[in-house]
């Protein structure tokens, strides 16, 4: 997808339909001779300046729309070329309207993301901020949209500058070493060279940490809410959810296939899963919603074992308690406030927080909120200003940590420095590929290819 930044393009900014305001947007050497002949403005664009301009009818050369112009000169632009950008109203014929007449006068349609790839290539912004466009447009949380804008700021290529700067200073000190051995230059100490490499391994694991936390707050987590039947999921998934979306019914088994709503919990996008009840079934109908259930269970990130408290500790719920061992997960004692008992100590002692909840009155529900939270941050580092969001940055952390690990090998089994460098230059490439300035365009096409048209 590659774009000739000599062509200008075009294409509608705002989403598909109607609307109070529709953007088209022009980039590219051609912006302003493509734009003019459509408008009849009030006083000449300057950059970064909004114009009120008329849209004229290329018919009957009358007046069809008021627009809102603004040009920006490159390489002061989001592309780094000449942008303008018209702000009609949002009907989808006047919009049309404009971006064929911009067709027509030598633009070409833009392809997805091909305002941002432009970016990318003038220089404007790096790879890992691209990315960060795309989360910050895809964002369902408020937190979520946070973290993609420090992210656009530059939080993770500001994190990876000073750690290849060290990369790069190891580089070029073995490099003199090789060039300049016969006049009089020392050879660096294999102590030192481990030392090095040890610190850029360091701040590179902990770099690599941060993804855990990164693909959560970018993808959100499973939660599945399992029991027997009768002890309050659909109504806790219903509060959870704040309306009424599973139905709830006195008769066991009322549910018999997966619910599944996402909510937002401290910001992380979270999909709750409402299960059959787990027992015996009655029929073949229940039977597969109870092996649905099953599975949920295994696939869930979080699991909520939910217990009735007004009943007895049953055999199947211990069960239960057991399968979950080992995984992040929480016992809620629901309908508490029927019972005020305290069997809780009957539970074998499986390291799970207990939570007593009702979701008839709404008794423990902001406690549940908070202990699923903590769950959630459980999964992985604190909050960062710099993490790693997606599976390409991760790979190439992991592989630049690999190349070092060979490097710090090298040097232990006294390979020349020559071979030595191979692994450095490798793990540096790997950090280049990060932010965009080696990566191959492939993986450029596949990249930008996500994004809507238009951005």
């Amino acid at each position: 997808m590659l774009s000739n930044q000599n062509e200008t393009i075009v294409a509608v900014s705002t989403p598909p339909g109607r609307g109070g305001i529709g953007i088209v947007r022009l980039s590219g050497p051609l912006s302003i001779t493509i734009a003019l002949p459509l408008l009849s403005l009030r006083g000449e664009l300057e950059h970064a300046r909004a114009k009120f301009a008329e849209i004229i009818d290329p018919e009957t050369q009358t007046k069809l729309d008021e627009a809102i112009v603004t040009y920006f000169a490159g390489p002061n632009s989001y592309t780094g070329e000449d942008v303008v950008e018209i702000a009609a109203h949002g009907s989808p014929v006047i919009l049309d309207l404009l971006v064929r007449q911009s067709l027509a006068s030598g633009a070409r349609l833009a392809n997805p993301g091909e305002f941002t790839e432009r970016a990318f290539f003038s220089g404007r912004i790096d790879l890992t901020q691209a990315e960060a466009v795309r989360d910050l447009i895809e964002a369902q949380t408020l937190y979520q949209a946070r973290v993609a804008a420090q992210q656009l700021s530059g939080a993770l290529s500001n994190k990876i500058k000073p750690i290849k700067q060290s990369l790069v200073e190891l580089i070029a000190l073995l490099e003199a070493g090789i060039d300049f051995a016969e006049d009089d230059v020392d050879v660096t100490p294999d102590s030192q060279i481990v030392a090095r490499i040890h610190d850029v391994s360091k701040l590179l694991a902990e770099l690599a940490r941060t993804f855990e936390r990164g693909r959560i707050v970018h993808s959100g987590l499973a939660l599945a809410i399992v029991g027997r039947p009768n002890v309050g999921k659909s109504s806790l998934f219903n509060r959870l959810l704040e309306r009424e979306r599973a139905i709830v019914t006195a008769i066991p088994g009322t549910t018999r296939d997966l619910v599944t709503e996402k909510v937002a919990i401290g910001g992380i996008p979270i999909e709750l899963v409402d299960t059959a009840g787990l027992r015996e079934a009655a029929d073949e109908a229940e039977s597969i919603g109870i092996q649905k259930s099953r599975e949920a269970l295994a696939d869930a990130d979080l699991v909520l074992v939910v217990l009735d408290a007004s009943d007895k500790l049953l055999h199947e719920d211990a069960e239960l308690i057991a399968s979950v061992e080992g995984r992040r997960a929480l016992i809620v004692f629901n309908k508490s406030d029927l019972s005020q008992s305290s069997f809780e100590k009957q539970i074998p002692d499986q390291g799970m927080r207990v939570v007593r909840t009702s979701a008839l009155t709404g008794e423990g529900i902001e406690e549940l909120r908070s202990a699923i939270l903590e769950l959630v941050q459980s999964s992985g580092s604190g909050a960062e200003d710099a993490m790693l969001t997606n599976v390409r940055q991760h790979q190439a952390i992991t592989a630049s940590l690999d190349s070092l690990a060979a490097a710090e090998k090298a040097v232990a089994t006294k390979i020349p420095h020559e071979m030595l460098l191979l692994d450095l230059y490798a793990a540096l490439r790997q950090l280049d590929a990060l932010t965009g300035e080696t990566t191959a365009d492939d993986v450029l096409d596949l990249i930008f290819s996500t994004f809507c048209i238009g951005k």
